[in-house]
């Protein structure tokens, strides 16, 4: 496997970090957990649990070992630091200056190792005037001007937690190309990655008015919040939703031919904004006129970009994410989520257990990295 052999010490919780480690370690990464004393990581009692085990924890932390240490305590620190002597990469979610004053910063580790990727993921990074502020993935979010654009509706709490996601995957980016560098200098490095900072590089679809006329967006106006006709949600008739999400000239003309109103062909074609309000207000009303199921039937074999707005209960039970390797089961039958990184010599290998507390603890403290033998 791409990753086999690589050493990675998780010190992270929640999100990021976990999902960060976890997919190195659907890859071939050993990875051990160090959890907090007592309850051990968040997440194990955070959410629904199905088999005696948090959904959230299992889908986290699953392939990786656990144990549990008193990082303030000498010999919960030493031990830490001897794991962390012979990682190839640490990985710590704490706010900055956390890990300096328990002795696990990236000074006291690469004296140690030199070699070591060093990966510190936070929510607005090691320096800058927000860099002592918490916070979690809604507040990042609110700061970074990715809610809403600023007018229209009452914002709504988003489901996808869109700064944790994309801080994992830039951390995840990172340290594999720390890891690609260090094959050439045979040095480590330090990785300072902000949850803000992943979320603002993400936007620049968004961004034009903002830097072209230095105004904040309007929905009205604006292509990806609503001003284009067919990038928007439209009820049905029984309560539902739907999204038309592609403007491009050929959908327009499919949907509007279809739907007898190839009038408003040209106007589907203006910028977005006013010139299209015949567009929206006609598709508002026609969408409403049927249920979704008679408009899934309607639109069965047209070449338009729409999708029915699904529950994540009605996402999961449909059989494309086992076509796709994205829902599996352990031994028990609770669901995993599967991995998004597709190999064709050396796929991922999953193994959907995830640790009890401390369940390698006293394996690890004797023997480090070494899996003792059966």
């Amino acid at each position: 496997m791409k990753l086999s052999g690589l050493k990675v010490l998780d010190l992270s919780a929640f999100l990021p970090g976990p999902m960060l480690t976890m997919m190195m370690a659907d890859h071939g990464a050993e990875v051990i957990k160090v959890e907090p004393m007592g309850a051990g990581e968040p997440t194990r009692a955070i959410g629904e649990v199905k088999n005696g085990q948090s959904v959230y924890f299992r889908n986290t932390q699953r392939g990786k070992r656990s144990i549990q240490l008193d990082l303030k305590d000498p010999e919960g620190l030493a031990l830490c630091l001897r794991l962390a002597a012979e990682a190839d990469v640490l990985v710590e979610a704490w706010r900055p200056s956390v890990a300096e004053r328990l002795g696990l910063g990236y000074a006291a580790v690469s004296a140690l190792n030199p070699r070591i990727v060093y990966c510190s993921l936070s929510a607005f990074g090691q320096a800058g005037r927000y860099r002592d502020r918490p916070a979690h993935d809604l507040v990042v979010q609110a700061l970074a001007g990715t809610i809403q654009p600023g007018e229209g509706p009452p914002p709504a709490v988003p489901i996808m937690l869109s700064a944790d996601a994309l801080s994992a995957m830039t951390g995840l980016s990172a340290v594999l190309m720390a890891l690609l560098g260090r094959e050439r200098s045979g040095k480590g490095d330090y990785l300072d990655i902000s949850m803000y900072d992943s979320l603002t590089a993400w936007t620049a679809n968004a961004v034009g008015e903002v830097f072209a006329k230095g105004e904040a967006p309007r929905a009205a106006n604006s292509r990806f919040w609503g001003g284009a006709a067919l990038y928007d949600l439209y009820e049905t008739a029984d309560g539902r939703w739907l999204a038309l999400g592609g403007s491009e000239a050929k959908f327009a003309e499919n949907l509007l031919n279809g739907l007898g109103r190839p009038d408003l062909i040209a106007a589907a074609r203006t910028p977005p904004g006013e010139g299209q309000a015949p567009v929206r207000a006609f598709l508002r009303e026609a969408f409403k006129a049927r249920r979704l199921a008679d408009w899934e039937a309607w639109f069965d074999g047209r070449d338009v970009c729409w999708a029915p707005v699904r529950s994540l209960k009605e996402a999961f039970d449909d059989p494309f994410l086992v076509e796709r390797g994205m829902l599996g089961r352990d031994a028990e039958g609770a669901e995993v989520i599967g991995s998004p990184i597709r190999f064709l010599a050396e796929p991922a290998r999953i193994d959907p257990k995830a640790p009890e507390r401390n369940q390698d603890g006293e394996a690890i403290a004797r023997h480090g990295w070494e899996r003792p033998r059966p």
